[in-house]
């Protein structure tokens, strides 16, 4: 591996001789497969994989199966994810209040910690995930949608866009943009980019993300700070700043001696921070500190006021709704009868777009709507067209998802693929008409409108499968 000189140094003189010499043959090794279970969807996989251990449903796999063919992936029953990211979890068991919160993933695309943080949350706790790119946070929101947790907040902002919520936040996770030496093993442009200059780039640029979002955070709430890099300037250094800077406490986590951790290199320091290195752990690089924001409020950081917000284009919108609603109101039933546990849900309508959002967060959505582009939010229901109501693609994959509501077809492996690929299926002839759920081994895989001879094909244009390649030889998870 062409490493970069001045990469090579620095690295050398923070490990030594020995330890670098085997840190870079670990870089030229090939990257173990990992993946995390969806317990709401299947709860296990075959007993011969190798658990990774910090982690709770989640493995090594022997071999790279060929994920985009394989229906369950598409149906969200795993996520594939790297093991030493996975960490998070001892961060959240160990600092986490035993109550419902409202969490924050920063940067959340593609949506890995997400799904990891919203498995983990207290009943009754809100997630929004938030990513600042444009062309990311689409795959963020799909990835949420499939996961299929109802009380999700995908937003799209920058992170002085969260200054205002003002002690909004019980946890926010900040996997802040980084210098990527973490991903040299699996990504060749991140070599190609680093250079000492950037190093210095994102350590500025991650203060600055830390500041903006640090008001947000309510007094004793908790910042999980990580990066996939390896240096001290962006890791170390800038946990020492935020605990100087804010008066925040750096917080230990159990972990196990097997696990081979490393922990903090910065001379002249020793507080806790928790360091993957290829060599060591099996898996990429990784960086993570738990903070605990200080009780003490600061004058700054007086609480926002909400109630005018809004004000006369709010009442306007409320108008328009409750007409609207009004209106529409023998399929506003039926949507509802979709729902299980339906009376703990509010159905809200948006032009021709019915929605259903968690009453016991409706404040909280509000309030992000004030402040943030919501980019998606609860579970889409479907789209009413005349009098007739097409059920979304984001009901199937919902854990709110009531599967009595529909007459369910599973369906084969081609046939599976075939739907996925969004081509025209034919199904039984013992199949009934109208909105079918298709499943796939009982998992619950989308919607079609079955009209006999053949299946209107319900299936998102934009998550259908591209590649015409179909190995010979399929490996699932599963």
């Amino acid at each position: 591996m062409n490493l970069p000189l001045p990469f090579v140094e620095t690295t050398r003189e923070l490990l030594g001789d020995v330890e670098f010499e085997r840190f870079e043959t670990a870089l030229a090794a090939e990257a173990p497969v990992t993946i995390r279970v969806n317990e709401a969807k299947k709860r296990s996989v075959p007993q011969y994989q190798q658990l990774v251990p910090w982690a709770t449903n989640a493995y090594y796999l022997a071999q790279r199966p060929t994920f985009t063919f394989d229906p369950l992936f598409h149906a969200g029953c795993y996520y594939v994810q790297e093991a030493s990211s996975m960490f998070v979890e001892q961060a959240l068991r160990h600092h986490l209040p035993s109550t419902a919160v409202r969490a924050l993933d920063l940067c959340a695309a593609p949506g890995g910690k997400s799904t990891l943080v919203r498995s983990l949350l207290p009943e009754g706790s809100l997630l929004v995930a938030n990513e600042v790119m444009r062309n990311r946070v689409q795959i963020l929101a799909e990835n949420l949608t499939k996961w299929g947790h109802p009380d999700v907040v995908v937003t799209n902002n920058g992170s002085a866009d969260f200054t205002p919520l003002t002690h909004f936040f019980d946890v926010i996770l900040t996997d802040v943009p980084c210098s990527g030496e973490g991903m040299f093993r699996k990504d060749e442009v991140a070599i190609n980019e680093w250079s000492p200059e950037n190093v210095t780039l994102c350590w500025k640029r991650q203060q600055e993300i830390i500041a903006d979002i640090w008001p947000s955070l309510r007094p004793g709430g908790l910042l999980i700070y990580s990066t996939c890099t390896y240096n001290t300037k962006e890791d170390e250094e800038n946990v020492r700043w935020i605990a100087k800077e804010y008066g925040a406490e750096v917080l230990s986590i159990p972990t196990l001696a097997e696990w081979n951790i490393t922990g903090n290199l910065l001379q002249g320091s020793d507080f806790p921070v928790y360091r993957f290195l290829p060599h060591r752990t099996n898996g990429e690089g990784f960086f993570l500190a738990a903070i605990r924001k200080p009780i003490a409020l600061a004058a700054e950081e007086g609480v926002m006021s909400y109630k005018n917000k809004g004000g006369k284009k709010e009442k306007e919108s409320k108008r328009k709704k409750d007409t609207a609603v009004a209106s529409s109101k023998e399929l506003l039933a039926l949507a509802k009868g979709w729902l299980k546990d339906n009376d703990l849900f509010d159905l809200l309508l948006n032009g021709t777009q019915i929605s259903a959002f968690s009453k016991m967060h409706s404040a909280d959505l509000a309030l992000i709507k004030n402040q943030l582009r919501v980019v998606s939010s609860g579970v889409k229901m479907g789209e009413i067209k005349g009098r007739d109501l097409i059920p979304d693609h984001a009901l199937a994959m919902s854990n709110a998802l009531n599967n009595e509501a529909f007459d369910v077809c599973d369906i084969d492996y081609d046939l599976a693929i075939s739907y996925l690929r969004k081509e025209a299926i034919s199904l039984p002839e013992t199949a009934p008409v109208g909105y079918l759920l298709l499943t796939y081994n009982s998992v619950p895989l989308g919607f079609v409108k079955n009209i006999g001879r053949r299946a209107n094909n319900l299936y998102p244009q934009e998550w259908r499968i591209r590649s015409g390649y179909l190995p010979e030889d399929i490996r699932t998870v599963f």
